[in-house]
C-alpha cells in the first residue's frame, strides 16, 4: 500500500467533500460529451486509472491534471480566481481589523497629544506667574 501524505490525511471534511464533488462533476462533464475514459485520458496525457482517480475525488491527483481536465471543459480560466487577493475574505477581514486598530490607536494618540498640550500650557502659565 502506498504511503499517504500527512496533508491528505488532514484534509478538512468539507474540503474532501468539495474535491469529491469536483471529481463527480468532471465525470458528468466527460459523460455529457460522450467521451470514453480512454479518449479522455489520451486527451489529458494520463492513464485511465488516473482519470478514474480524478473522477472519484482522490485528493492525491495533481493540480496539473485537474487543470487539464478543467481545460477540456473550458473552465480552466476559473483557476486564476481561486486564490485571488480580492476574493480572500479572511485576509480582507484581517485588513479591516488592522485598519480599525490603527484608527483607534491614532485617535488615542491624538487625544493624548491634546491633553498633554493643555498640560504643557498650564505649566508654562504657572511658572510665569511665580
Amino acid at each position: 500500500m502506498p504511503k499517504t501524505a500527512k496533508a491528505l490525511l488532514q484534509l478538512p471534511p468539507a474540503t474532501a467533500a468539495a474535491i469529491e464533488k469536483l471529481g463527480a462533476d468532471l465525470a458528468v462533464a466527460r459523460l455529457r460529451r460522450k467521451e470514453s475514459l480512454k479518449t479522455w485520458a489520451g486527451r489529458m496525457g494520463v492513464s485511465i486509472p488516473t482519470v478514474q482517480r480524478l473522477e472519484a475525488g482522490d485528493p492525491s491527483v495533481g493540480i496539473g491534471i485537474i487543470a487539464t481536465a478543467l481545460w477540456l471543459i473550458n473552465r480552466d480560466a476559473e483557476i486564476g480566481n481561486l486564490a485571488s487577493p480580492a476574493s480572500d475574505q479572511g485576509a480582507l477581514e484581517m485588513d479591516v481589523r488592522v485598519a480599525l486598530e490603527l484608527g483607534r490607536s491614532r485617535a488615542l494618540a491624538s487625544a493624548e497629544a491634546r491633553v498633554n498640550k493643555g498640560r504643557t500650557k498650564g505649566f508654562k502659565n504657572d511658572s510665569e506667574t511665580v
